[in-house]
């Protein structure tokens, strides 16, 4: 999952088959981090029987989360103010991958705050880990929150890949105070499965299907894809008041374009092993990519927020 920065724990790149409702892979804390329990993500096992698809250990994984900071930061930071987070709050940041956001919730609860920031691999946020920051070894999905009274309860392109995403979700409820928040943000790839929605040629005829082959391998492994488009209902039947909800959808941008670079890259084996694409199709693929003639696009981002009774 958060996807924050990402992923899918996080953190992006979440895409399916049209004909299929799926999602991509969140992380989480509930120890001090430590080098060696971070590897947890490298064995997690889904429905497919395959390991987390976009691990946060790879070199492209921090490309990725630039990306994804580029892209969806200022959406999420507008809901953080929007949610009135200020100084002395106390902020649980799910499946962190990053530290974009992170950092940023340290601004805004100041010395007074603190921001715990879980993941199942916190190699990258870890060095976030001073004051207000607490970093945490955790597993949203399987295990107890990492305390309680929260003023807010934030996850990013994480709960796609949760397996078990209703205890994870009541895990974060549970970890609000009366009156805290909780804010959302999943993909949802079947309301827009394409990367190139203008497929005018080969070039995007190729993108297109590598993109189908993405969202095969992350249905595979249990990422629902089309978990965004829920995240309203689901928060009213939890319980929440003033649930509210919107949604991003870049059409076009650099952020795009490496972001879609970076995650071919990434799960280029899986996509030759699979039987999905040759290795000359996705040097095609990149080199078209790089060439930066083509429109890419990444799934709408949607936003759903409401307040604990």
């Amino acid at each position: 999952m958060t996807h924050s920065d990402g992923h899918p724990d996080g953190h992006s790149g979440a895409d399916t088959d049209q004909d299929k409702d799926g999602n991509e892979g969140g992380r989480e804390a509930g120890q001090p981090e430590s080098r060696g329990e971070g590897r947890r993500e490298g064995r997690r096992e889904g429905p497919g029987g395959g390991r987390y698809l976009l691990e946060n250990r790879q070199t492209e994984a921090g490309e990725r989360f630039d990306a994804f900071a580029t892209l969806f930061d200022p959406t999420t930071f507008r809901h953080f103010e929007g949610l009135g987070v200020g100084p002395g709050w106390r902020c649980w940041e799910v499946g962190a991958g990053g530290t974009s956001v992170v950092s940023w919730l340290a601004e805004l609860v100041g010395p007074t705050g603190t921001v715990v920031a879980t993941d199942i691999d916190t190699s990258l946020v870890a060095e976030a880990a001073r004051p207000p920051v607490e970093v945490r070894v955790h597993d949203v999905g399987a295990e107890e929150p990492p305390g309680e009274g929260f003023d807010l309860v934030h996850a990013r392109l994480v709960l796609v890949h949760v397996p078990d995403r209703e205890r994870a979700l009541r895990s974060m409820i549970r970890a609000l105070r009366p009156g805290g928040g909780l804010l959302l943000e999943d993909a949802d790839p079947a309301l827009q499965p394409l990367l190139c929605p203008d497929e005018h040629g080969p070039a995007e005829e190729l993108a297109n299907r590598l993109r189908r082959g993405f969202r095969r391998l992350l249905a595979d492994r249990g990422a629902d894809l089309s978990y965004g488009r829920r995240l309203p209902r689901l928060l009213r039947e939890a319980g929440l008041h003033q649930v509210e909800a919107d949604a991003y959808f870049p059409v076009t941008s650099p952020a795009c374009t490496a972001l879609e670079s970076a995650t071919v890259r990434q799960i280029r084996t899986r996509l030759v092993t699979a039987g999905l694409a040759t290795d000359e199709e996705i040097d095609q693929h990149l080199a078209n990519v790089a060439s930066g003639t083509m429109d890419l696009t990444t799934a709408p981002m949607i936003s759903a927020w409401g307040t604990k009774p």
